[in-house]
């Protein structure tokens, strides 16, 4: 049986080996990661599917800056483990994610994917054809979806890195002792 929970940090290594078996190194290239990098998800908005004690799915959400609608947030990755694919998983993740952005007030959400599997969901490229993501060179596959009536209405400009963003602190790692 799989469970929705709250990402813990003792799922960070689960949860990136995960991410380099479902994408693979490619996923560091692309615009929305770039979006992301550095940076920590939206409170309450990292979510991990576990079967058996492991890892077999994940979700995150960012807020971003959605040009003139204001925030939003922006959804990836979604993953699933190969070899639990096909089983409702990653269904499941979207339906919980967007579920609890909405509880928590959030207004939109955009991802970058394909509409025919996200359109499901609620998303289109309809309410994002004025938005634009540096780097992204397929703007169709720039999906919203609206949690609050009218949030994206007439949204228009670049999506963004909010600048209160909270960030992901480093941590130097302790100087060598000599022997």
């Amino acid at each position: 049986m799989v469970t929705i929970r709250q990402e813990r940090t003792a799922d960070f290594g689960a949860r990136e080996a995960l991410l380099e078996t479902a994408y693979g190194p490619t996923r560091f290239r692309k615009p929305s990661a770039r979006l992301r990098n550095g940076r920590k998800p939206a409170a309450g908005l990292s979510l991990v599917a576990v079967e058996g004690g492991v890892i077999v799915g994940t979700v995150r959400l960012w807020e971003v800056s959605a040009g003139t609608a204001g925030l939003a947030l922006l959804l990836g990755p979604l993953a699933v483990h190969p070899e639990f694919r096909r089983r409702g998983i990653g269904s499941a993740l979207m339906r919980h994610a967007l579920s609890e952005a909405r509880r928590r007030r959030h207004g939109a959400v955009l991802l970058v994917g394909d509409a025919d599997y996200y359109g499901r969901f609620g998303f289109s490229a309809e309410p994002t054809g004025r938005l634009w993501l540096p780097g992204l060179d397929a703007p169709h596959r720039l999906l919203g979806c609206e949690l609050r009536p009218g949030a994206l209405a007439g949204a228009q400009g670049q999506i963004a890195a909010p600048r209160f963003a909270p960030r992901v602190r480093r941590v130097p790692s302790p100087a060598p002792q000599a022997a």
